[in-house]
């Protein structure tokens, strides 16, 4: 579950930017709505432990945030949280596979392959697995960078602008991919976007709110 009070966020040399409380139920949706720049991306980063609040609290997965020191934060992040930012940030010097495997060294687990094939077939990108990103179309590398996301099995999965430049179709098909992906793993999914389309694609499961960010400042 995701659950906000009070939360702010302190621009360095800037004004505080403020966001209406929220409670998302673990396994539910939330769209998070808003033009570009309005703070939609830095609610993201607050409710995946990398920004700090100005103020209030924000509880994610049942850990209250602000609680967390920087080494237990990412701990808490690489076993909590699965991350689909709008700039992929695959290695472009390796392969699919290794792709997913940097990200099971990076919280500290062993290289499970086994897992990693898993990952990428139920994303149906198993045959690109020796590939590396230059040799994928934009909707495999968005593929594998969800299939990295949700390797470890995360109990919250975030998703900044993940239609940005895709046609009507591959839109359509990324928010289903989302969705099914979230559903499965009973993961609670956040997507920022400014995109109407995303909402447009999204089933109203039980548990869906929309939150629209606008720069609301202090």
């Amino acid at each position: 579950m995701i659950s906000t009070r009070q939360l702010t966020y302190q621009y360095p040399g800037g004004p505080s930017l403020r966001f209406d409380d929220i409670d998302v139920a673990q396994g539910g949706v939330l769209l998070l709505r808003g033009v570009s720049g309005s703070g939609k991306s830095t609610w993201l980063a607050l409710a995946a432990g990398l920004l700090s609040p100005g103020a209030g609290d924000i509880t994610v997965a049942g850990q209250s945030l602000k609680a967390l020191s920087k080494v237990a934060g990412d701990a808490w992040r690489a076993r909590t949280i699965g991350f689909l930012p709008q700039k992929l940030h695959l290695s472009a010097a390796l392969t699919v596979h290794a792709n997913l495997a940097i990200a099971q060294w990076a919280a500290g687990q062993p290289q499970n392959d086994a897992r990693i094939r898993e990952a990428l077939a139920a994303l149906g990108v198993q045959e690109l697995s020796a590939r590396k990103p230059a040799q994928l179309s934009g909707g495999q590398a968005q593929r594998v960078a969800l299939a990295r996301a949700v390797l470890l099995q995360p109990k919250v999965i975030l998703a900044d602008e993940p239609t940005a430049s895709l046609d009507d179709d591959a839109a359509r098909q990324a928010v289903e991919l989302l969705q099914t992906t979230a559903l499965h793993q009973g993961a609670t999914l956040v997507i920022a976007t400014h995109d109407a389309r995303v909402a447009a694609n999204l089933d109203n499961q039980i548990g869906f709110q929309t939150l629209s960010i606008g720069r609301s400042l202090l």
